[in-house]
């Protein structure tokens, strides 16, 4: 694998590549960088494709400007303008997981000239619509605070995972898994009780089966360098996409799309609104699927599984 720094408009990229052929841009989501693509990327290599994964900015070897409107949707879409650009292409398939979905969907939204395809993994698309979302936020939970609110204030978050930042990782990770053991309260880690910490409810004991401890190693080394300032400003900027999205509220994303998820990812609960919405929301979707017995993180917890139907998919683009 070729790493190397590529430079965009306000930021520098660091970018992860193997292969060549068509363009396909993966970006990861939180809390993670371009190392949960590890699998996938010598798969679409052999399979002719140019496989290129990002720290997204604020992550890994990326920047990570100090402002927190920096994080802005706006500023994600022109990364991934910018990268594509830098390694000399006009066009790439673009498909992302977790934070890396919406980024995928709204690169190809906005700019259709450059993303001719999308694909979504653990997160649907759901178009820019409804109330200011901090105020939804503030709705959910009732006596518990839902997890994006609880990251909204700059500092919460940072004094509870800096301490230690590998095991927060590790229980993170634990907590949405397929195979994640109950919380030791039996409580939902998505939902912080008043005045607690989200790793209250992450479950005890080893790391899932998908996850080595060398794996988790290179992921925790790379946060406690940075911080985790940067991963954090991507939820901090939910009211301001609203704002800047407002021209594109309840629109659809027209080209053809894939969709993978865990069937035991929490996220579908929650967003079960958005995938029945798709015949309207996401009338190019060609490729479906929910993998049993699978958790949020679908492409490091199936890699096999992901890889056949993701190429499988891009060889049906034409």
């Amino acid at each position: 694998m070729h790493h190397r720094l590529v430079d965009v408009p306000d930021a520098r990229i660091h970018v992860v590549e193997e292969g060549s052929g068509p363009l396909v841009l993966l970006l990861h989501g939180f809390p993670e960088t371009w190392h949960s693509w590890r699998h996938q990327l010598p798969a679409l290599a052999a399979a002719g494709y140019r496989a290129v994964a990002i720290d997204v900015r604020g992550y890994g070897r990326s920047s990570k400007p100090r402002d927190v409107a920096a994080y802005r949707m706006l500023a994600h879409v022109a990364d991934n303008v910018g990268v594509v650009r830098a390694l000399g292409e006009e066009t790439a398939v673009v498909v992302g997981h977790d934070w890396g979905s919406p980024i995928a969907a709204n690169s190809a939204l906005l700019r259709p000239d450059v993303f001719t395809a999308v694909g979504l993994l653990g997160v649907p698309y759901a178009p820019r619509g409804g109330p200011r979302p901090s105020e939804v936020f503030a709705r959910i939970g009732g006596d518990e605070e839902f997890y994006v609110g609880y990251f909204q204030r700059p500092g919460r978050a940072e004094a509870e995972i800096e301490p230690d930042v590998r095991g927060w990782l590790a229980g993170f990770y634990a907590a949405l898994s397929g195979d994640a053991a109950p919380s030791p309260d039996g409580g939902s880690p998505f939902f912080v009780p008043r005045g607690g910490r989200m790793r209250d409810r992450f479950p005890d004991g080893p790391l899932p089966s998908w996850l080595t401890e060398a794996d988790l190693d290179v992921c925790a080394a790379e946060f406690e360098r940075t911080g985790l300032t940067g991963a954090l400003n991507r939820y901090r900027n939910a009211d301001r996409d609203w704002e800047d999205l407002a021209a594109w509220d309840g629109a659809p994303l027209t080209q053809p799309s894939l969709f993978l998820a865990g069937e035991r990812d929490a996220s579908l609960g929650w967003l079960a609104d958005a995938v029945a919405a798709y015949p309207t929301t996401l009338p190019g979707l060609v490729s479906s699927h929910l993998l049993d017995g699978c958790g949020h993180w679908v492409q490091q917890e199936r890699p096999e599984e992901v890889n056949r139907l993701l190429i499988a998919w891009l060889r049906a683009l034409g």
